[in-house]
């Protein structure tokens, strides 16, 4: 996984107010040591999501993180590879890693992903 001195770009949905709170609690906790992350507002952005090789609707459907070597993370391991930068939620990172968690933690997430899309939370 990255290092905190190298640069993710952060594919996410702005017309999310959920996704934006995210975004500022996660830089909130950041601070300084969390490295370097440009946060890459998705909506209207197709083409360049295509350019980077992302189908758009899985990027409104799963968070994608690109680290800087130009490989893209998704889901799950978008999560843990940004909270794996931050201090105070590496803990947190490894705990969505585990092999019970994680696959129980991606479904509870698509659920709400559809829910939100489908404009029912």
């Amino acid at each position: 996984m990255g290092r905190n001195n190298e640069k993710l770009v952060v594919f996410y949905d702005g017309a999310c107010p959920a996704c934006i709170k995210d975004r500022r609690w996660y830089e909130k906790l950041a601070g300084k040591g969390g490295g370097a992350v440009e946060w890459l507002d998705i909506t209207g952005q197709d083409a360049v999501l295509r350019a980077q090789g992302i189908d758009p609707e899985r990027a409104l459907r799963e968070l994608h993180v690109k680290d800087a070597d130009g490989h893209i993370h998704r889901e799950m391991d978008a999560y843990i590879l940004l909270m794996s930068r931050v201090p105070l939620l590496k803990p947190l990172a490894w705990i969505i890693g585990l092999p019970v968690i994680r696959p129980a933690l991606a479904c509870w997430y698509h659920q709400w992903v559809s829910r939100r899309l489908d404009g029912q939370g």
